[in-house]
């Protein structure tokens, strides 16, 4: 390592929480989990695979590895439980962290291409120091936020099941929101930009999801996909979003193809015959343009705040013929809506 800049061995440490000072066997001996189910957690979580002899683990490690044991002991979750959970743990902050690094990135060189300094590594380096204890709790307020509000949509999709799909499946309207000619967009401009607009576009549609009370599924670089649980607040989304991108002259329109119905979730996702179905509504929708199934137009047509437009029925890959309809909002609606 050249002198002046930090130790990567304990920038690792520092970021961990505690010294590198055991090996994967210390860790199955302290513990009391056995070697096999050490190593599914590891997988699990997104992390390479480790030398037995390699002294990789903290005592933070040894103490997540001790919580996780009792858990199953005390009957909470079984082992697939657990893998199931740790590896949504896993994914969700292998993308967070991702993140943090890249915004650290633009801090240490804020222009493409240029190397960061020492000074400005160990910048860096004090900052995570001083303040990394108060950015994760942080980390824990808004998971407690996000799983405050899952669990009550579960609980109202629960409380309104009797009359939703037979299968138990809550019904739900979800979307998505995709570029158009993204691929030939991605072509024109140089990696920054492009990295830029794919950004605004991701920050515009979250907002305007988040505002109208909807839920951002996932994004996909140049789609996203959300879901809401009513059929109005679904169409506001779609109607805001679509609008949105077409005021911004820098990126290109999106079209947006949303259904309502039953949905399986899964993980954070959605599945099921629902979102394919939005996901063939959207490949059918011209730019700046929302395209609706039937039982979406059934729920709308008689809201005055929006127009509902049948079209020529589609066959769709996988689904055959579809009606599809064009939602727009009302340009006269009555007065007070």
């Amino acid at each position: 390592m050249a002198a002046g800049l930090p130790d990567p061995k304990e920038i690792e440490e520092l970021l961990l929480g505690g010294e590198l000072r055991y090996t994967r066997v210390d860790a199955v001996r302290l513990s009391g989990v056995t070697r096999e189910f050490s190593g599914r957690l590891w997988r699990a979580f997104g992390y390479p695979s480790m030398p037995d002899d390699a002294i990789a683990y903290t005592e933070g490690d040894i103490s997540a590895l001790c919580r996780i044991r009792e858990l199953m002991e005390e009957g909470v979750l079984d082992e697939d439980g657990v893998i199931r959970l740790v590896r949504a743990f896993g994914q969700t902050m292998t993308r967070l962290a991702e993140w943090q690094v890249n915004l650290l990135r633009g801090m240490l060189a804020p222009e493409p291409g240029e190397q960061a300094s020492e000074s400005a590594l160990n910048t860096i380096v004090d900052i995570a120091e001083r303040h990394i204890g108060e950015f994760e709790p942080l980390v824990v307020h808004a998971w407690r936020r996000q799983l405050a509000a899952a669990g009550t949509r579960a609980m109202a999709a629960a409380a309104t099941r009797a009359g939703g799909d037979p299968s138990g499946r809550p019904m739900t309207t979800v979307g998505f929101a995709d570029m158009v000619s993204f691929t030939q967009v991605s072509r024109e401009l140089e990696e920054i930009e492009l990295a830029r607009v794919v950004e605004w576009f991701e920050e515009t549609a979250a907002d305007i999801i988040a505002t109208c009370g909807g839920r951002l599924v996932k994004t996909l670089g140049d789609e996203v996909l959300f879901s809401a649980e009513t059929p109005r607040v679904g169409a506001e989304i779609a109607l805001t979003v679509a609008a949105a991108i077409q005021d911004e002259t820098e990126v290109p329109d999106v079209r947006v193809g949303v259904a309502y119905g039953p949905v399986l979730p899964l993980m954070g996702d959605v599945f099921g015959t629902t979102v394919n179905l939005a996901a063939r509504l959207t490949s059918l929708a011209r730019p700046g343009s929302v395209m609706i199934d039937s039982e979406l137009a059934a729920r709308l047509e008689e809201d005055p705040a929006y127009e509902v437009t049948r079209i020529v029925r589609r066959p769709v890959r996988g689904l055959g013929i579809i009606q599809p309809y064009v939602l727009r909002r009302n340009p006269k609606p009555p007065d007070g809506v």
